[in-house]
């Protein structure tokens, strides 16, 4: 749910690690030796080996399609990470909804420059809110200064703490965050900063729905899962169950030393939402932003729209656009896509403008080192 402005076919079966006292033994990757991804392979195992407990991803360039995985996938079984794996994207949600938002600006059904209040009339109000003074724009490239609803105590405490084991089949609507951020001051004035808000998305969900009669989940199904074939993609709604293959997902819920490893991998997504309640895999994700960055999903003027980015930090190496990131890998390559956490669930997916260079991947744990496996792939020659 959050970004990462701070840090965010026929592949052999990895060979389970052990683990002891707390640490991950050196993980067995499914690859052939000399590779041209060897790089990317090495900075996977690192990451597992200091986050845990596994890794899979898919890589696609000119030279064909790469599938890899490291680690372990269920820690009870030791059973190895599946390089097919389904996953929680988090985050990579948005892009998803804001391609929706701009498939119904390009079909003439609202503009960016709508007013939120236009149609969540009398939503967006409260402690300096004005959702009449707020655009669509504002909302998907976060410059809207709306209080992100994962900052709110009451909210942190239910889903981030060891109460979240209590709360993790609750449904919460999106009408019910946007309240709960209602509740709190905005963080500026509409379009005078940029500050990541989840809310920002609850919100476009909401008015995909009011635009076209259809659930947000609903317009993605139709307009981007079926007409790409994304077969893994699913957006859950309510849904506490993982769609198999899969792993296990794991995280601490407490910052104490000797905090517990959890498995939080059955969760109600209704919490995440639009702002990230999606599931899919690799190759699906590597499949839909290639397609969106080559146009097969937006005219040319709303792509173009969508890249337009604003800063996230100051020496500029990131920016975001409408659901989109562009990073700057450490070799100076742009890079497109997103990236997004879920409870025990850390996901990335970045492609080359061209789209001929595509990367995504997912760990089944915290947040992991993942910019050196951005890195690692981009960037080795």
């Amino acid at each position: 749910m959050s970004a990462r402005r701070r840090g965010l076919t026929g592949v052999a079966a990895v060979v389970a690690m052990t683990v002891t006292a707390g640490a991950f033994a050196a993980p067995a990757l499914a690859s052939s030796p000399g590779d041209r991804h060897r790089a990317t392979r090495k900075a996977m195992e690192a990451a597992v080996n200091e986050n845990g407990p596994g890794v899979t991803a898919q890589a696609k360039d000119r030279h064909g399609t790469w599938n890899a995985a490291a680690g372990i996938g269920d820690l009870e079984r030791q059973t190895p990470r599946g390089a097919h794996d389904r996953y929680r994207v988090g985050s990579i949600t948005k892009t998803f909804v804001s391609t929706v938002v701009l498939q119904l600006v390009a079909e003439g059904e609202l503009s960016l420059d709508d007013k939120v209040g236009r149609w969540l009339p009398g939503v967006v109000e409260g402690h300096g809110h004005d959702g009449d003074r707020i655009t669509v724009r504002q909302l998907l490239n976060h410059t809207s200064g709306i209080f992100n609803v994962t900052d709110d105590p009451g909210f942190r405490d239910k889903v981030f703490t060891e109460k979240f084991l209590a709360h993790r089949y609750d449904t919460w609507t999106p009408e019910q965050e946007v309240a709960i951020a209602m509740r709190h001051k905005p963080d500026f004035k509409p379009g005078k900063g940029w500050e990541y808000s989840n809310t920002n998305y609850v919100l476009a969900g909401m008015i995909i729905e009011k635009v076209t009669g259809e659930s947000y989940a609903d317009e993605i199904r139709q307009r981007v899962i079926k007409p790409l074939g994304l077969k893994a993609t699913t957006v859950p709604d309510t849904d506490p169950k993982m769609p198999q293959p899969s792993s296990r997902a794991y995280t601490k819920l407490s910052d104490a030393p000797d905090a517990k490893t959890h498995d939080v991998t059955e969760m109600n997504p209704s919490v995440m939402g639009a702002s990230g309640g999606m599931i899919s895999s690799s190759a699906d994700l590597n499949r839909f932003y290639t397609a969106l960055l080559r146009g097969k999903l937006l005219p040319k003027k709303q792509l173009a729209e969508m890249k337009t980015a604003v800063p996230m930090d100051d020496d500029g190496s990131r920016a975001y656009g409408l659901g989109l990131e562009r990073r700057k890998t450490s070799c100076g390559k742009m890079i497109w896509g997103n990236g997004g956490d879920a409870p025990g669930s850390s996901s990335g997916a970045l492609a080359t403008a061209d789209g001929g260079h595509a990367l995504a991947f997912n760990f089944n744990g915290p947040e992991a080192d993942w910019p050196s496996v951005i890195n690692a792939e981009f960037c080795a020659e």
